[in-house]
This record gives C-alpha cells, sequence and structure tokens, in this order.
C-alpha cells in the first residue's frame, strides 16, 4: 500500500500521526479536514480524535458537546469561506451518517443556487455515484484557496 492509500485507509490514526494531507486545524474531539472531492466546492468533514469512536454515542456526554461545538467551528467556517468565493451559495448541509466508514464523522456540504435544479434540494446523495470519482473535482491545488480560507478561519480564536 502506497503512502496515500495509507492515510486514506486509516484516516484518523493518520490524521492523529500528522500524516494525513487533508486535515486543516485541530479543533476540540476532531481534525477538520476538506474533502477528497470537491464537486460542491468547500466540502470538508469532521473525523473524531478518537479511534474507538464508531459512534456519536460512543462518546461521554462532555465529549459529545465538545464534538458539536466542533461541528459548528466547522460548519461556520465552511459558511464563511464559501460565501465569500462563491456567489452562488446558499447554505450548509450537515450529516453524521456513519454507514460507510466505521469512525464517527461529520460531513459539511456547502450547498448552491448553480446545482442541477433535480438535486438542489435534496441530499447530496442523490447525486450520481460518478461524482465522487470525476477527476476534475478531486482534491488538488486548485482548492489551494478554500484550504488557505478555512485554515485562517478555524485557527481564529473566540
Amino acid at each position: 500500500m502506497g503512502v496515500v492509500e495509507a492515510w486514506r485507509a486509516d484516516r484518523v490514526g493518520s490524521a492523529l500521526r500528522g500524516e494525513n494531507p487533508t486535515v486543516l486545524a485541530r479543533l476540540p474531539e476532531a481534525f477538520a479536514v476538506i474533502g477528497d472531492v470537491q464537486w460542491l466546492p468547500g466540502y470538508c468533514v469532521l473525523l473524531t480524535d478518537d479511534p474507538s469512536a464508531t459512534r456519536f454515542s460512543d462518546l461521554p456526554r462532555d465529549r459529545r458537546l465538545r464534538y458539536l461545538d466542533s461541528v459548528d467551528h466547522l460548519a461556520i467556517a465552511v459558511e464563511t469561506a464559501c460565501v465569500e468565493a462563491d456567489s452562488g451559495f446558499r447554505r450548509v448541509n450537515i450529516e453524521i451518517l456513519g454507514s460507510a466508514d466505521p469512525f464517527l464523522h461529520t460531513h459539511v456540504w456547502p450547498r448552491y443556487e448553480w446545482e442541477p435544479e433535480q438535486f438542489r434540494s435534496k441530499p447530496v446523495w442523490c447525486y450520481p455515484p460518478e461524482r465522487w470519482r470525476e477527476s476534475a473535482t478531486v482534491l488538488g491545488s486548485r482548492h489551494d484557496p478554500l484550504r488557505k480560507a478555512f485554515t485562517r478561519l478555524l485557527t481564529v480564536t473566540d
């Protein structure tokens, strides 16, 4: 397994070791990361910092509240950066699903007016599966301005 595949296979562990290249910032109980695909520019994920947490309920209440505070922090950063970057920004959708990956994580999806009408008001999971594999939207250097904006917004202290 190559270096790229290694961090993907253990996203939480690689974040804890400082080897996950998608990490934007360390937050309470979590890591803010930019999504591997950016067909909705600004897509981010909050990863638990506890590799044993597979569900939200695995965290004790005080840690759940800190995790949710980090969700809030990331969602506001995504909204702020996306408003600055794209006049078609509409809102942020937040989802804790846990169906595919075996660790606690939260999706933060920016949504846009320019999305195709048949998907605009539906969950992103209604988009065709090919969207997750399009080379044109894979995370790359063209997303550096968004990365920088997120990092700037996530490192601001209250």
